[in-house]
């Protein structure tokens, strides 16, 4: 087989393999969001559907468990696009590598340490949430109501936009290509870990970011997408660290505003 015959293959795998990880990215994302905008949209409705179980004045175990899950499902329907480069390249490496027969699977075993991270900060976004319940921080629309805390969120988030340790993560999410380099590990576990790591550079850039939804309304369908364009901007857009940075001066404002208005109402 010739040079340009084997070129041609290995072009073709990796059409195909982009195809396969692109349609289940987006079928994944968009089954997320089938859940999400029903429940958003009862849960500011009727509240006789799909966020008819939120319902409750006792948080009990089943009620937890189905609130740690629309926190997993609200994660990886925002963060699983942002994910999309840095998944594709990897698949791209690992087809013009010696474990090209595996590809897929060193792609799923990647989305899957990705996602093992965000469904860890679900559970812990879901007991502050279980917290902030018992002591009254937020309302029955999952959103604070004491603008002290909710400034305070602000301000913590604003601040963090402008940390090295805000840039450091960030500068890992917009490079995909020498994050995989720096971190490449053999096999489908060391896909796994890869992910796992590019998972944990994500959430270190964007944890403070999630916490904003206890602000604008767990479930408000406007404050997910504005935080989801955001976020995915901020990874990709040629001027997205310098929008970061934008972020953490207008957060410190509208925290601030927020608190005055807490001191003078």
């Amino acid at each position: 087989m010739s040079a340009d015959t084997d070129r041609t293959a290995i072009e073709s795998l990796l059409r195909r393999d982009r195809w396969l990880v692109t349609g289940a990215l987006v079928a994944a994302t968009g089954l997320c969001w089938l859940w999400i905008v029903p429940m958003a949209r009862d849960m500011y409705g009727s509240m006789t559907g799909p966020s008819a179980w939120m319902m409750t004045e006792v948080w009990d175990l089943p009620h937890s468990i189905l609130l740690f899950a629309m926190w997993v499902v609200m994660m990886a329907g925002m963060m699983l696009p942002t994910a999309a480069p840095a998944l594709l390249i990897y698949t791209s490496v690992i087809r013009k590598s010696v474990s090209a027969a595996n590809a897929p699977a060193h792609a799923y075993a990647f989305a899957g340490g990705y996602l093992v991270v965000w469904t860890a900060f679900s559970l812990v976004a879901t007991l502050l949430q279980l917290w902030m319940h018992k002591v009254l921080l937020l309302s029955p629309m999952m959103e604070t109501q004491n603008n002290y805390f909710g400034g305070g969120l602000l301000i913590v988030a604003g601040i963090f936009q402008l940390t090295p340790w805000k840039r450091t993560c960030l500068n890992a999410c917009r490079s995909p290509a020498e994050f995989i380099v720096n971190h490449w590990r053999k096999g489908v576990g060391g896909g796994f870990r890869v992910g796992m790591l590019n998972g944990l550079y994500c959430l270190g850039c964007c944890w403070a970011l999630m916490m904003l939804l206890f602000v604008g309304g767990v479930m408000n369908i406007w404050c997910i997408a504005a935080l989801t364009v955001f976020v995915l901007l901020e990874k990709i857009a040629p001027l997205g660290a310098q929008g970061g940075r934008l972020s953490g001066v207008l957060l410190l404002g509208l925290g601030g505003w927020m608190f005055a208005s807490a001191m003078f109402h």
